[in-house]
Formats: C-alpha cells, sequence, structure tokens
C-alpha cells in the first residue's frame, strides 16, 4: 500500500507557504519531493530523509511527488498552542487543529447558534483548476473590493498547502481565507463539516462570496458514482440549507479525451442531477457554434430541479488571460480546453450579479 524509500535531501527547489519542493538523492536516482513543514519540520540539504513514493511511481499527474513522512534525525519540536480536531485521523500524519467551531476557539461563540449564510452566494464546482477561473469571472464583473472565501473539500488533497494557487491567491488578495473543512487542513481556517466551513466563511472571514471545489487531485473511476465530485452535489444542500444562494458551474470540455467528459461531464450531470436534493443556479454558458448548442442540449436535463442561468461570455478570454495563477485542468491550459475555463467564469460573473442584486435590491 505504501512504497517506502530512504534519501538525502540536495537541495531546495522553491517554497511557498506550507510547502517545500526539494530534490532528492535515492538509490535508484533523483526526485522531486514535496515536504510540509508544519508535520514533519524544515528539510534541508544533507538530511535524510524518509519518504512515501507511491504517487511517484504510480506517475500521478497532479500529485506525482515523493512525500516526505519524516527527516528521523532531525525531529521537529512537539506542537504547542490550543487544538483538539484531529484531521488525517488515525493515520500515519495525524494532525491537530484549531478548529474554529470547537469550544477552545475565539469564533465558537460566533459560530455556536450560527444558523444562516444571509443570503452569500455559494459557487460550487468540481474540480480545484476551475477556483482561478471563477475567481477571474468574478472579479472582472465585481470589482476588487468583495472578500471571496474558498471552502476545501477533502475530496482530492487533505493538506491546503498543496495547492500553489491558493497560496498565490491568497498574496493577490483575491481570496480573504481558504477554509478546510471534513479531512482537509492546512486552512487559515479549520472547520469540522462543510456546513460550519461555509458558516464560517461567512461570519468568521467575512466572505461576500465562497467557492466550494475538492482540493487539487480528484479521484475518479469512470463509473457513475465512482468520482470524489459527488460532494458537489452534497455541496448544493449545504448551502441551500444554510440560506445560502448556490450556483452550480458546470464541468464543461472540447478537449477532453474521454467521451464522458466532452461537454457538460456526467459528474456535473450526476452531482447536480440526483445528488443535489435542492435548487441551485445552474450557470449555462453562451459558447458559440455547435459545441454550445451542445451544452445547452445537455444542461437542459437538469432543469428538472434546478434554475437554469443563461451567461455571456464575451470579455471573460480577456479576463481569463489576465488570471494571476496559471489557468490548468488535467495537464490543458487556457488555449487547449477553453471552454472548461470560460464555464467556470462564467459561473464566478453570475456570482458578482448576484452579490450586485443582494447589496442593491430594486425597490
Amino acid at each position: 500500500m505504501i512504497r517506502w524509500r530512504k534519501g538525502e535531501v540536495t537541495r531546495i527547489r522553491r517554497e511557498w507557504p506550507g510547502a517545500m519542493e526539494l530534490d532528492v538523492t535515492l538509490t535508484e536516482g533523483e526526485c522531486r519531493a514535496l515536504a510540509y513543514p508544519s508535520l514533519v519540520g524544515r528539510p534541508e540539504p544533507g538530511d535524510t530523509v524518509l519518504l512515501n513514493t507511491t504517487a511517484l511511481a504510480m506517475g500521478l499527474g497532479t500529485g506525482g511527488y515523493a512525500m516526505v513522512v519524516a527527516v528521523p534525525d532531525r525531529l521537529p519540536e512537539d506542537p504547542s498552542g490550543p487544538g483538539h480536531l484531529v484531521k488525517a485521523r488515525y493515520t500515519p500524519l495525524q494532525a491537530t487543529v484549531l478548529g474554529a467551531d470547537e469550544q477552545d476557539s475565539p469564533y465558537h461563540e460566533v459560530l455556536k447558534d450560527a444558523d444562516s449564510l444571509d443570503g452569500m452566494p455559494v459557487v460550487i464546482a468540481d474540480l480545484h483548476s476551475a477556483l482561478p477561473a471563477i475567481l477571474c469571472g468574478f472579479y472582472a464583473a465585481a470589482g476588487p473590493d468583495a472578500r471571496v472565501a474558498y471552502v476545501m473539500l477533502d475530496g482530492g488533497a487533505l493538506p491546503a498547502w498543496f495547492s500553489m494557487s491558493c497560496a498565490q491567491l491568497r498574496s493577490r488578495e483575491w481570496l480573504c481565507g481558504v477554509v478546510t473543512v471534513g479531512q482537509a487542513f492546512g486552512g487559515d481556517v479549520e472547520a469540522v463539516t462543510l456546513h460550519t466551513g461555509l458558516l464560517a466563511a461567512r461570519h468568521v472571514l467575512n466572505a461576500d462570496v465562497a467557492i466550494v471545489t475538492q482540493g487539487p487531485g480528484n479521484l475518479g473511476t469512470g463509473t457513475r458514482w465512482g468520482f470524489s465530485g459527488v460532494s458537489a452535489g452534497e455541496a448544493v444542500n449545504a448551502a441551500a440549507v444554510l440560506t445560502g444562494r448556490p450556483v452550480a458551474a458546470l464541468r464543461v470540455s472540447e478537449g477532453d479525451k474521454r467521451e464522458r467528459h466532452i461537454g457538460v461531464s456526467h459528474h456535473s450531470l450526476t452531482a447536480y442531477g440526483r445528488v443535489a436534493l435542492a435548487p441551485a443556479q445552474v450557470v449555462v454558458p453562451e459558447l458559440p457554434d455547435a459545441f454550445g448548442a451542445m451544452v445547452r442540449e445537455q444542461a437542459a436535463a437538469l432543469a428538472v430541479r434546478h434554475e437554469l442561468v443563461n451567461v455571456p461570455v464575451d470579455g471573460l478570454l480577456e479576463a481569463l488571460r489576465d488570471s494571476p495563477v496559471r489557468l490548468s485542468t488535467m495537464g490543458r491550459g487556457l488555449d487547449e480546453d477553453l471552454a472548461y475555463f470560460l464555464t467556470s467564469a462564467a459561473a464566478g460573473r453570475h456570482a458578482a450579479a448576484l452579490l450586485d442584486e443582494k447589496r442593491h435590491p430594486s425597490a
């Protein structure tokens, strides 16, 4: 189940908040490794490191790193301070964090009886790669003053530190914070469930809008139900029960080689059409030509439960080209799967319209 290796750190390649990328020498050669200093301490050149090389051996596109499990000759100090939530529970790297909703938290009283998102728009997408594209569409319409929080589900990566996009979006102030929920950890705010995570986004981070996706590295099996993105449907239910405004972003592709993901992905049709029991506003992008007509025809099946909202995509390409982070999904960039990114950006544009409506209700 785990491929174990021992190696020596030869170089620190780069760092971003919460993570370090290393060069490590193994018996069989060099490899790239990733360390989370908050979990294992800070590896330095010359250190011996214990590695889990499973993802590397499998050639995973998103997470093809050897993972540093320990720096055995130089263990970090014991953690100090509050925090009783255990995440990655009963794994070798289970860690305690301070949850916004636990009794020792300064936000416990705020969240103790919190029960409403006050109509906050909540944009929900299948893949982590949709996050920056949604933000591009949102900020192009809403301007720079709105506060957007990212609520990261645990269907992909557990540590939020893995995402370079999150770190860069935080530094550019495109995100007011990251909330990690369930077994995910490493956000600015920790929460036990998606429900308390959404409430923390609204009442702790004072977000105007929340975006909910999995972390990087979703899991799929090519079956109707065996994919981690079913959580998008559950997120619709959570946003609705907390009196938010769920906005469903479709997963659309013109560049994917797999037939089940061409046009509107079967992931979106299952998550929103079968798992989501509460109604959402499903954003249907006004894409051109025959492909756009196919997307509209496929999305029509969701009108049984949801409100379909047609959103124009004019001007969104320019917004996407100005993205502060690299846009990539399943190894495809903006020009290789433009429809995917335009669809995500259209959901952001619609969220901006809902926020404007909330701030300036008609008389």
